[in-house]
């Protein structure tokens, strides 16, 4: 008796539903793109390509790291406010206290990795759930970023000019610069990504990060320390936000502690619309790699036909749900 799956698979003579089953995000992509080139003949230019790599640049490093601990079968809702605690720490450093950029971007990168850390700890060693642990991890952090800053945007136009100095060049090139004509937060989101990719496959602790999320019992019955994978993706996660804060500032010229308020969701979308599991043990980042260019080809798209902001919200919320279902539908298809 043929299965649910071959009765799918035949249905249309199976080629096309076969293709859709196995690639959905990258045949999304393309079908998307092919509409938006249909309709505005500026969107398949190069310059729009390289503005849509550059405008999803900081979603997709941020998403790196909530591939890692959604395979884990946790999930990242601090990954925002952390971003805004380095970039604002960081940019404080420099303008305020006159620290060169190293130092500066050290100094967020290690309290961002500290706050991921302790989202670990909370999550490994005081068993609270991970969804918990950094929703009260996401107002605490973002609390501390707006006490650093008065609320105010570092360095403000205001005092830039009379109390304070103004960031150096090295992190608006971070932010804004050009390697050979293309964008450097695209050069170091795509080095996340490859980066992000051989820890996931070529490292133990990659391997243990697909055990854990598939099994956590069966990963901790055979020597795996499951508290530690714990407490060290959430550092990861921690380390890359971070990352993406020095970025994002660069890109603005300016930090501000109430930056990247929604990146969450844009992450867990990207992870999702990836294929990634959101119940863990399987994924990839490449697929969060096209998932995050799927929500910037579709933003991009849409501003290019002047569809309202209030009605992109909506579009994109209807997608998410769309292949959240399809994502369901499709696992079941291929289980039968």
């Amino acid at each position: 008796m043929p299965t649910v799956s071959n009765r799918v698979l035949a249905w249309r003579g199976g080629g096309f539903v076969s293709l859709l089953l196995k690639g959905g995000s990258l045949v999304g992509l393309i079908a998307l793109s092919t509409v938006f080139a249909v309709l505005s003949p500026y969107f398949f230019t190069l310059s729009n390509w390289l503005n849509i790599f550059r405008q999803v640049a900081v979603v997709l490093i941020a998403a790196s790291a909530q591939t890692m601990v959604i395979i884990t079968a946790g999930i990242d809702l601090s990954v925002g406010s952390i971003l805004a605690l380095g970039g604002c720490l960081a940019a404080v450093a420099m303008s305020y206290w006159g620290w060169p950029f190293a130092s500066g971007a050290l100094l967020g990168l290690f309290f961002a990795t500290l706050a991921g850390l302790a989202n670990g700890v909370i999550v490994a060693k005081g068993r609270i759930p991970d969804f918990i642990a950094t929703l009260g991890m996401l107002g605490a952090v973002r609390g501390i970023a707006l006490l650093i800053t008065g609320g105010l945007p570092v360095p403000s136009h205001f005092t830039a000019t009379k109390l304070a100095g103004y960031l150096p060049e090295s992190i608006v090139w971070l932010g804004s610069g050009h390697i050979g004509g293309v964008p450097v937060p695209m050069v170091f989101a795509l080095l996340v990504v490859a980066i992000t990719w051989f820890i996931l496959n070529r490292t133990t602790f990659g391997r243990s990060l697909y055990a854990v999320g598939g099994n956590r019992e069966a990963a901790r019955a055979s020597g795996i320390n499951v508290d530690r994978v714990k407490i060290l993706v959430y550092g990861v996660s921690g380390l890359y936000c971070g990352f993406a804060g020095l970025v994002l500032v660069g890109r603005m010229n300016s930090a501000n502690a109430l930056m990247a308020e929604g990146l969450e969701l844009q992450t867990i979308a990207a992870v999702v619309i990836g294929g990634t599991n959101l119940f863990g043990g399987k994924g990839s980042v490449f697929g969060t790699l096209v998932g995050a260019i799927l929500m910037g080809v579709l933003s991009n798209g849409l501003n290019l036909l002047n569809v309202e902001p209030f009605w992109q919200r909506v579009v994109n919320g209807l997608l998410i749900v769309a292949v959240v279902v399809f994502d369901q539908w499709r696992r079941r298809i291929m289980r039968d």
